[in-house]
């Protein structure tokens, strides 16, 4: 029985199992969690999922064909202590924001299989935007199979490596603008004289609306855009100010600039992590 391992037991790691087991693409028994030494966690995780928990590394590499890096970026080192011999046939996959496929081969010391994922927060919800890209080792059936962990929490395209600091910047950190969009929609909301509770289920359901439309609709966003701004109408004048404001390029620019931080981000972590293991 094929089983999978999960190197930290964060955030991500829960909401990849919830996904995993509610798909049934694993069940619980199959499904290992490690962490250094929070054992209140590994037993929370325990008790809501019913999956096996450990401390010991070197058992789960043993046991799974499946390892997920699920840790902090920082600690990525330190999760392979111990057990780099032990790296043979396994699959890997890492969900750590800046960590490269060559420093992950760095740090094992030999060439794996070897995926790296940028999933999202929204994986909480079964809504993560993922994107993944592997390196030369990895199969066709592997990248199959990756695809399918990624599906239990959402969507999941595959792209080549260097494309995945764009992927950080636009849906990585992407739930972030959403949320930033929302907190000035309520401000706004409350200015104009409305209780902020409904306000927040009028901006939920019109950001809903709004996504579906895109989802199901053939027509670009421009132009769904363009059918609900009557000529001196009330959108009309709303898009004004945000033209005047320069929104369309203040977004361009964030995204930009999230893409340019995960490269930098990417190169220190490359740097610090290489540089100590020698």
């Amino acid at each position: 029985m094929e089983k999978i391992g999960f190197i930290g037991a964060g955030s991500m790691a829960e909401a990849m199992v919830a996904g995993l087991i509610k798909g049934n693409v694993f069940q619980a028994e199959q499904i290992i969690v490690s962490n250094r030494s929070n054992s209140d966690r590994l037993d929370e995780l325990s008790v809501k999922y019913g999956v096996k928990t450990t401390h010991d590394k070197k058992q789960l590499v043993k046991d799974a064909s499946i390892i997920v890096l699920a840790m902090k970026p920082k600690d990525v080192k330190a999760g392979f202590d111990g057990v780099q011999s032990l790296i043979k046939d396994h699959l890997i996959v890492s969900v750590l924001a800046g960590i490269s496929i060559q420093t992950i081969t760095a740090i094992l010391g030999k060439k794996a299989s070897i995926v790296r994922a940028m999933p999202n927060t929204s994986a909480a919800i079964g809504k993560s935007a993922t994107a993944i890209a592997g390196s030369d080792s990895v199969t066709m059936k592997q990248m199959r199979k990756c695809v399918s962990l990624f599906e239990a929490i959402g969507i999941c395209k595959i792209v080549e490596e260097n494309q995945l600091d764009a992927v950080t910047g636009l849906s990585g950190s992407g739930p972030a603008y959403i949320y930033y969009l929302v907190e000035s929609m309520e401000k706004a909301a409350v200015e104009v004289g409305l209780d902020p509770f409904v306000a927040r289920d009028l901006i939920v359901q019109t950001l809903l609306g709004a996504s579906e439309m895109i989802a199901v609709s053939e027509k670009h966003p421009s132009q769904l855009r363009k059918e609900v701004t009557s000529p001196n109408g009330t959108t009309e004048a709303g898009i004004s100010i945000l033209k005047e404001k320069q929104v369309e390029e203040a977004f361009i620019s964030c995204i930009k600039r999230a893409t340019e931080r995960s490269e930098e981000l990417k190169a220190m972590f490359s740097e610090e992590l290489v540089t100590n293991k020698k």
